[in-house]
Order: C-alpha cells, then sequence, then structure tokens
C-alpha cells in the first residue's frame, strides 16, 4: 500500500458445502505447508487492510497456484478487467 505499514488480508473460515458456487470463497485443504488442520476456505468478500504490527508469527503459506485461485477471486469479486 505505498508507504503506509498495511497488508491487504482475507480471512480463513471453516469450509461449508454451500461455499461451493461462491466465487469469493477460495477452498484450502490443509497440509504441512499451510499449518491448517481442516478444510478452510479464503472469504475474499471480507478483505481488510491490516497494520503490519499486528503480524506477529508466521502459521503457513499457500501454494503460488492457491495464491493465484485467490487473486482471481478477488479480481472477479471488484470485477477487475
Amino acid at each position: 500500500m505505498g508507504r503506509l505499514p498495511i497488508k491487504l488480508v482475507a480471512p480463513i473460515t471453516a469450509w461449508k458445502a454451500h461455499f461451493a458456487g461462491n466465487v469469493w470463497h477460495v477452498r484450502i485443504h490443509p497440509d504441512s505447508t499451510n499449518g491448517l488442520s481442516k478444510e478452510s476456505a479464503v472469504d475474499v468478500l471480507q478483505v481488510r487492510g491490516v497494520d503490519t504490527k499486528r503480524f506477529i508469527e508466521r502459521i503457513g503459506t499457500v501454494s503460488a497456484n492457491l495464491l493465484d485461485e485467490i487473486i482471481t477471486s478477488l479480481m472477479l469479486v471488484v470485477e477487475f478487467q
């Protein structure tokens, strides 16, 4: 975000079957890399700016492919062309 010490974040929530048809929910399968313990979903409708001072500990990371899915989902939500 330029000079501001802010990162955009999207919350992760438990996966629900009815999320399957939503472009704003991206499913994440738990693995040793992402640190999740259950099926989850990124909710890009709830993206917000968070001060970098709030980032204390990295729990896990996502693959480049999953990050691309999240970015694509966000682009669809904001109708980026």
